[in-house]
């Protein structure tokens, strides 16, 4: 209901915002360009095509360019860099919060990084160093250096003499964090506590010990599986001495399971999420045709098993009309068990202890549905061609098939997973390759043992 709302918001965004551009008056674009956030304008300037979206950029407020840019795509974002000179970029981006600009710097020119770090302090350049010297996908990479600890020996009067002292605080900070002499994690507290109780109450009393520390090493599918099971809106990030190294913050974490529901739903099609909807034709054009290539490849294996059968099929013409519907019957069967899987592995709800019984589980499924169509079909095609050993072959292969798709469901993306493979980015053809094979293979070869003997 949330994201149908959304993007009724942004279709409506952007319908008044190509109808002030075709009028020619910048005022309004202007005016409603900036009563929106960030993430809307990025989210706009994605949909717009390039001459449009490159007149709405010229007139976004420059407080927010760094912003816009943390929320396009990476081809969106890189059209958007080539037309700012260095100290526009710099002026845009050395506001960011740390965590930010490392998802940013990389897609800099390296003239504009240099001037970024020129312009930074010296405490400030040694954390973006610091983030940038993990892997991507990783909790060091999505982590903030910029959190505020607090001693175990000291009261709840002296950490709120600090933090009025201090002025503000980082953005999500729901909580503080206990650290050591060596500055090791030790717990956090709310900071409801501190304003609850008295002012000379040890800080050691107060301490939540529980939450455990996201080690710094971690994948960032696992920091967002451990938020969304603990409800969490910022965690410590720690090195293998328990070293406090940073935070990560809810909002950091939305993005990550936005980002893998856009991988998982484009991967399956072949497609970048990053890719920009106004990309270049002939950028568009390589990318898919290597794809399509790939569809190409497989679909001749299946083409192959049916010229094995020609002479049946000539002898028989109606297998030509019906040999389409096990093939995809067991297309589309076996894409639901997919889907279930991508997700269920995703969110690492499947291991080795439990795959055997999901498989059984599967096939049962998979046999029942197999048993009821094959029924209904079969009925179907005895009161069309009046045939009942054919009614009986294209029930039969439809359940085998029905069988091969739940197996290859389960199966397929488990293997892919095991070889290093993204399931969702080569599952599907796979998937498909195997049940249009099984298909015509079951349904012709039972033809000609059956029909033809």
């Amino acid at each position: 209901m949330a994201e149908a709302v959304r993007h009724d918001k942004t279709a409506r965004q952007l319908r008044l915002l190509s109808d002030a551009l075709d009028s020619g008056r910048l005022g309004p674009v202007r005016r409603l360009v900036n009563t929106l956030s960030p993430a809307e304008i990025g989210n706009l300037l994605e949909s717009l095509p390039p001459g449009k979206r490159q007149v709405v950029w010229g007139l976004v407020d420059a407080e927010d360019d760094g912003e816009v840019l943390v929320h396009v795509g990476d081809e969106v974002r890189e059209s958007l860099l080539a037309d700012m000179d260095t100290d526009e970029i710099v002026a845009a981006v050395e506001d960011l919060d740390i965590d930010d600009l490392a998802d940013l710097v990389e897609d800099l020119p390296d003239t504009v990084i240099d001037e970024v770090l020129k312009s930074m302090d010296r405490e400030n350049r040694e954390r973006l160093e610091q983030v940038l010297s993990y892997p991507e996908d990783t909790a060091g990479r999505l982590m903030n250096p910029d959190v505020v600890t607090v001693r175990a020996d000291t009261t709840v009067d002296v950490v709120l003499r600090y933090l009025r002292l201090r002025g503000e605080l980082p953005e999500h900070t729901d909580h503080l964090y206990v650290v050591s002499r060596r500055h090791q994690y030790l717990g956090r507290i709310a900071l409801a506590a501190l304003l609850t109780n008295d002012a000379g109450t040890p800080i050691n009393k107060l301490i939540d010990d529980e939450q455990p520390a996201i080690d710094v090493t971690e994948t960032d599918s696992e920091v967002a599986r451990q938020f969304s099971d603990h409800d969490w809106i910022s965690a410590p990030v720690v090195d293998d001495n328990n070293i406090l190294l940073g935070r990560i913050t809810i909002d950091d974490v939305v993005d990550i399971i936005r980002e893998q529901a856009e991988h998982q739903a484009l991967s399956a099609a072949g497609l970048d999420e990053d890719e920009d909807l106004f990309s270049p034709v002939r950028r568009a054009f390589r990318r898919r045709l290597i794809w399509l290539s790939i569809n190409l490849a497989t679909a001749f294996i299946a083409a192959s098993v049916v010229g094995r059968f020609e002479a049946t099929i000539e002898q028989i013409v109606a297998l030509a009309v019906l040999m389409p519907i096990v093939a995809g019957m067991g297309g589309n069967a076996g894409t639901q068990v997919l889907a279930l899987m991508i997700r269920g592995l995703a969110l690492g709800q499947i291991g080795a202890s439990n795959v055997g019984t999901l498989l059984r589980k599967e096939l049962s499924v998979a046999l029942i549905n197999g048993l009821c169509l094959g029924i209904g079909l079969g009925l179907i095609v005895l009161a069309w061609f009046r045939d009942p050993g054919l009614s009986m072959v294209i029930g039969t292969a439809l359940t085998i098939n029905m069988l091969t798709a739940a197996a290859g469901g389960v199966l397929v993306p488990l293997t892919l997973k095991r070889l290093g493979f993204d399931p969702a980015l080569a599952g599907g053809v796979m998937l498909t390759t195997l049940t249009d094979v099984m298909g015509f293979l079951s349904f012709l070869g039972l033809a000609t043992l059956i029909l033809l003997r």
